[in-house]
């Protein structure tokens, strides 16, 4: 046990509790259930990286300040009762908590001292001037991980900009490189940079809870948009820092192996992808064996060469069969095909059912809802959705007296703002 004083309010923190419990709420998994996680999250990124926690069984907390309305209509940019919400914050509880009240930094401080992570997506400037920083919190518990997810880095030119996916995708060179030639740049479909970061982030935590295992001490994790992004460049990236090379736009053609691409069938279009050493083979398949050794087409620099004319060949055939028929023939050769779907058309598959990545969990809110399952499983300690997102401040009064706070101080703390 120990007081605090300085950055925030003093305060008597008590000594950490061993396997905080989590009270009305059952396990989402055994993997991370010995976490307490406090979460100061909010749009994407930073939600992404917390759900990895809370879906592997971490008891996550997430915390939102007082507001007006309680709560009910919009949240960061989607209303709670939201598919994009829900889906963000299931298996979390959630309390409010005024962090520009001394009653509520407090609080919080001995929150942290109880804690194993933190997450939060503040900037900068702002984290500092509510004394909620990293050097700040670590003097509360210096076993304490504390993670930032920011646009473009905690420190440097760009350190105190806002940054969203848009702009990440942007600056990092990725829709440079996304779409058709001679279009223009184009944004990838989904929020990549906000989920790379948010995942990227949650890396970097069980990482150094990994590390803490042997040195006994937290430390500060940083991710940033920009960064993901940039990393998710991979290859593109790799080719420009070793030799110079400027990728361009390939539009659904592959960077670099041919005739890797989109095909048109009667019905639809597919994706084929034959690998140089399936080149024969994948010749016999669509019944041009002429092609195998055509001087323009087999060595595979010459079938990058002259895609677009290969492209037409294979096009005259793939048009003369059903997406169906296609993907059979050439699944039956072993050539990667597969059909092109629409969102609908990919939850109907029969695989994607078999994997129940789409998995149905109760909300007291909404009732029985669906939303995404965890894209991993582990042999020994499965994990599964056990609640939807909580209602604003549904669990505050359990949390406080969890952390030790008694009924008059609750109720003091509902008579002042602080919750």
């Amino acid at each position: 046990m120990a007081w605090l004083t300085g950055g925030l309010p003093s305060i008597f923190i008590v000594d950490p509790l061993p396997g905080l419990a989590s009270m009305n709420q059952p396990s989402a998994s055994t993997a991370l259930s010995s976490l307490t996680v406090l979460d100061l999250t909010r749009v994407r990124a930073g939600p992404t990286c917390v759900r990895q926690l809370a879906d592997w069984g971490a008891k996550v907390i997430k915390i939102e300040m007082p507001e007006e309305g309680g709560g009910a209509g919009q949240t960061d940019f989607s209303a709670r009762h939201e598919a994009d919400f829900q889906n963000l914050h299931r298996n979390k509880r959630g309390m409010t908590l005024n962090l520009k009240s001394a009653d509520g930094l407090a609080i919080l401080a001995r929150m942290v001292g109880q804690a194993d992570v933190i997450v939060e997506n503040y900037r900068p400037d702002v984290k500092s001037r509510l004394g909620i920083d990293y050097e700040t919190l670590s003097k509360i518990n210096p076993r304490l991980i504390y993670a930032s997810i920011s646009g473009f880095g905690q420190d440097g030119p760009y350190g105190d900009r806002p940054g969203v996916d848009q702009i990440a995708q942007g600056m990092s060179g990725l829709m440079s490189v996304t779409g058709e030639p001679g279009r223009g740049p184009m944004r990838v479909g989904t929020a990549l940079a906000d989920l790379s970061a948010g995942l990227f982030a949650a890396m970097g935590i069980l990482v150094a809870l990994h590390e803490r295992q042997q040195s006994g001490r937290g430390q500060w994790v940083q991710t940033s948009l920009l960064q993901a992004q940039i990393f998710m460049l991979d290859f593109q990236a790799a080719r420009y820092l070793m030799s110079g090379e400027v990728a361009g736009q390939a539009g659904n053609n592959h960077p670099t192996g041919a005739p890797t691409g989109v095909f048109k069938t009667k019905d639809g279009f597919v994706n084929v992808a034959p690998t140089p050493v399936m080149w024969k083979r994948f010749c016999k398949a669509i019944e041009r064996d002429d092609l195998a050794d055509h001087p323009d087409y087999a060595p595979p620099k010459d079938r990058r060469r002259n895609r677009d004319r290969l492209n037409a060949l294979i096009g005259d055939m793939t048009q003369t069969m059903t997406s169906a028929a296609l993907v059979e023939r050439l699944n039956g050769a072993g050539i990667p095909c597969g059909p092109i779907y629409s969102i609908d058309q990919a939850f109907a598959d029969p695989q994607v059912q078999h994997l129940g990545i789409a998995q149905k969990v109760p909300s007291g809110a909404l009732g029985e809802i669906t939303l995404l399952g965890q894209p991993f499983t582990l042999s020994r300690t499965p994990n599964k959705l056990v609640s939807g997102a909580p209602e604003y401040g549904e669990h505050t009064d359990a949390v406080l007296a969890e952390f030790g706070f008694t009924p008059d101080d609750i109720a003091r703390f509902r008579r002042n703002g602080t919750v």
